[in-house]
């Protein structure tokens, strides 16, 4: 079994640091950010702007070589980092609001230099995914992050539709422009009365939590809804598996009727009613005796 181990950088190693920055509010940055910008050798920004507008409310002189880091040239600019961190320098990444590398620039630096053993730590911080999901008021136990939805209609549709039947709690990003569409389009593969939260402006001054189900919310939103949203909606609910012999034997019936073989059919309506299959055999059986 092979892997690599994290820890301080090897001689002649750098080591890649990505930072959390504040969601909405410059004074929930922790002290540790606040040191790693004042001390830093290389900083990979998303917005360089915001990167200095942060430094200044923070009252942090950056010295470090500042460089952009986003969507649009993150692969060129991961192996020019690479190359900085190979050659022994630290490197800071930070993006706009968030941790790097959820739905941000990150990810893919993350994996180059993972698979070239230079260390690689994170300074944790503000959260929109984990800050939404805890004030939603839906299950915490478990739950994914799906990021932002696809944009074409039917390509989000499709993508719905694939989460339709997900029993963990789910989280979205979504711009206020396609807010409406998208929980329109919720409520249509997820059913109407699914339970949701729409978070908006998270730790800002105009912070609003919206819950309700989706078709509620749906109808909400609108045009003059504004600022970064996150979507929290409740997973799917378990289903009612049937137990009655009789039920289950009809449902075996069903799928044969269909063309499903029977020991298929049998396999299938076990699995999806959480019951052995020598109890759905033996109601086929009985049904058939």
């Amino acid at each position: 079994m092979t892997g690599t181990v994290n820890g301080n950088a090897t001689a002649g190693t750098g080591r890649l640091v990505l930072a959390a920055a504040p969601i909405g509010r410059a004074d929930d940055a922790s002290a540790r950010l606040r040191a790693a910008l004042a001390e830093a050798e290389i900083v990979a920004a998303e917005d360089t702007r915001r990167l200095r507008r942060l430094a200044a409310d923070l009252d942090v002189q950056v010295r470090a070589r500042v460089v952009s880091y986003y969507d649009q040239n993150e692969r060129a600019r991961a192996a020019e980092l690479l190359g900085e961190l190979l050659a022994g320098r630290d490197v800071l990444v930070i993006t706009d609001a968030g941790l790097p590398g959820v739905s941000d620039p990150g990810y893919r630096l993350v994996q180059a230099a993972a698979a070239e053993g230079v260390p690689v730590t994170a300074l944790p911080g503000p959260s929109a995914v984990t800050t939404a999901l805890v004030v939603s008021g839906l299950p915490t136990d478990r739950f994914c992050f799906e990021g932002f939805p696809p944009r074409k209609p039917g390509e989000r549709a499709r993508r719905l539709a694939a989460l339709a039947a997900e029993p963990r709690t789910m989280v979205f990003f979504e711009s206020p422009r396609r807010l409406e569409s998208t929980l329109g389009a919720m409520a249509a593969a997820f059913g109407a009365d699914r339970p949701a939260a729409v978070c908006r402006e998270l730790t800002k001054t105009y912070e609003e939590i919206r819950r309700g189900p989706l078709a509620e919310l749906a109808a909400w939103a609108g045009p003059d809804v504004r600022g970064e949203i996150t979507i929290v909606v409740g997973g799917a609910p378990e289903p009612e598996g049937l137990s009655d012999p009789a039920d289950l034997a009809a449902a075996v019936a069903a799928r044969e009727d269909a063309g499903t073989p029977r020991k298929q059919a049998i396999a299938e309506i076990a699995k999806e009613n959480g019951v052995p299959k020598r109890v759905v055999y033996d109601a086929v059986v009985a049904a058939r005796q």
